[in-house]
């Protein structure tokens, strides 16, 4: 009998969709044992490591809900190191950047669809492992703005439907007039690469690191999750007007500008704090010296369209 483990989080504003279309289905499954893991209202990490505990070689997890649930199961996931996991996941989030990349499967695609090697990213801060991200993780200004969008308000205002390009857009414009004078990153950093050459950033409010099809539903990606070892490389000023509304105009109409990279190295001269956000979860991290990025290992096994 092979076992399916369904992670979901009961605080989600999505969740009795979550519950109707996901969990009462799965009951009516025959010849499979079928377990549930309930997201506590702790921290990614946290339910990452709590969730590999329980994991066996073979299992497959369905994460039904946001892109905060499906990172716990990635990480759950690699965490564990158990052969022949296989990871589907069903979108009731806000953004669905992960759902998105995976062709957006419903619960009976997951079920009989096709599995696929795919390469999350892995970041790690001063040579220890901090967090896999499928998608993205960006530092710096992208990053702290992701706050915006955990006001009560703001998710209110998503939870009606007004989940436009243009609504989200306009949050992170009012949120940037409001906060685009202040320091995000240090004045100057090293950026090196898997060559060991290195450039000089001066003035940088943000780098990105992109995986998928898109950053938060509104800037545009591609299928770099597909392939072992390159990503799209991203860092500039993004607290200039005109390099802000330039970058987000190609972002949102053609694709995200940057370069492809295999490994990314970001090296400060004294230990820093700093906010590291991967699909939507941010973080801030005090006594940053070394940021390193690339693909992960071994690959996970996903189902995708």
């Amino acid at each position: 009998m092979k076992r399916l483990i369904v992670v979901y989080n009961p605080r989600s504003s999505h969740f009795a969709q979550v519950k109707a279309d996901v969990i009462d289905k799965l009951r009516d499954l025959k010849g499979v044992a079928v377990g549930k893991f309930e997201v506590a209202d702790t921290n990614v990490d946290d339910n990452a490591q709590r969730l590999a505990k329980v994991l066996s070689a073979g299992d497959l997890v369905i994460a039904a809900g946001g892109d905060g649930t499906a990172t716990i199961a990635i990480n759950g996931i690699l965490l564990s190191k158990k052969a022949n996991i296989k990871f589907g996941v069903v979108g009731y989030g806000n953004f669905n950047d992960v759902a998105r990349a995976f062709g957006n499967l419903k619960l009976k695609d997951i079920l009989n669809g096709r599995v696929e090697k795919v390469y999350p990213l892995e970041c790690r801060i001063n040579g220890r492992h901090w967090r896999y991200g499928m998608c993205y993780f960006t530092m710096g200004m992208f990053a702290e703005a992701c706050a915006v969008f955990d006001k009560p308000k703001t998710r209110k205002s998503l939870r009606k439907g007004k989940k436009t390009i243009f609504y989200s857009l306009f949050t992170l414009i009012g949120w940037w007039l409001k906060n685009h004078r202040r320091k995000f990153l240090p004045e100057s950093f090293q950026l090196a690469d898997s060559s060991g050459d290195s450039i000089e950033c001066k003035k940088v409010s943000d780098y990105m690191a992109v995986n998928g099809r898109s950053v938060a539903k509104i800037m545009k990606g591609a299928d770099w999750f597909k392939r072992e070892n390159d990503f799209l490389s991203m860092n500039g000023r993004m607290t200039k007007f005109f390099k802000l509304v330039s970058m987000m105009l190609r972002a949102v109409f053609k694709r995200i500008p940057g370069s492809e990279s295999d490994y990314d190295c970001l090296m400060f001269d004294e230990p820093t704090s700093i906010m590291i956000q991967a699909e939507g979860e941010y973080k801030m991290v005090d006594g940053v010296k070394k940021i390193e990025v690339q693909k992960v290992g071994v690959p996970l096994l996903a189902v995708v369209k």
